[in-house]
């Protein structure tokens, strides 16, 4: 097993995670602006079990999502990083970048420095050719961020989470996508490419 990589801007860190984070997140996970747009972690054991999951991702593909901390502010602020896609989606096999942290650290643009050293290190290390994101229409938050990296909607690409209930009210989700030469052009806001 390797030890996953350690992403670092002056503000963050993106470190593999440490026993001491899984209160931390199943509190996050508890509350509910952060939790608004997603499906309930409703107890300790499936926060836990996300955890395990993540872990588990970054043994097979050596990233995953990454524990964020904030020196001189928060040990644990929430995750950020890059997943496959591992339910059936028409525009699977893909990797995600997602994001998810606490409203304390919301407005000061640390989703979009975080998914940025995502987005460097899937189009750099890891060698990927696209990365896309999604969440649901409402979820203005999350899509400004997709955007501020230079994420283009795919309005086609639109979809039905397929682990959402049917009927559910964020059953719809909308889908973003960015390409290494897009990435690497430095499109985005306060975000460049590796080059």
């Amino acid at each position: 097993m390797t030890t996953p990589a350690v992403l670092t801007s002056s503000r963050l860190i993106l470190r593999p995670w440490r026993d001491g984070d899984s209160e931390a997140f199943h509190a996050l996970s508890q509350n509910p602006a952060v939790m608004e747009h997603l499906l309930p972690l409703p107890d300790r054991a499936t926060s836990d079990a996300v955890i395990q999951r993540i872990g588990a991702h970054f043994d097979r593909h050596g990233f995953g999502f990454w524990a964020v901390e904030r020196p001189g502010h928060s040990p644990f602020i929430g995750f950020v990083g890059l997943a496959h896609v591992t339910w059936e989606a028409p525009f699977a096999p893909a990797v995600e970048v997602g994001w998810r942290l606490d409203p304390a650290h919301w407005g000061q643009g640390l989703a979009t420095e975080a998914a940025g050293l995502a987005l460097a290190y899937g189009f750099g290390a890891a060698g990927l050719d696209e990365i896309v994101a999604f969440t649901v229409p409402e979820n203005r938050r999350s899509r400004r961020v997709m955007e501020r990296l230079g994420m283009e909607r795919d309005a086609a690409g639109d979809f039905d989470h397929p682990r959402v209930p049917d009927g559910h009210r964020l059953k719809r989700h909308v889908l973003y996508r960015i390409g290494r030469n897009r990435w690497q052009d430095g499109i985005g806001i306060g975000v460049s490419g590796p080059g």
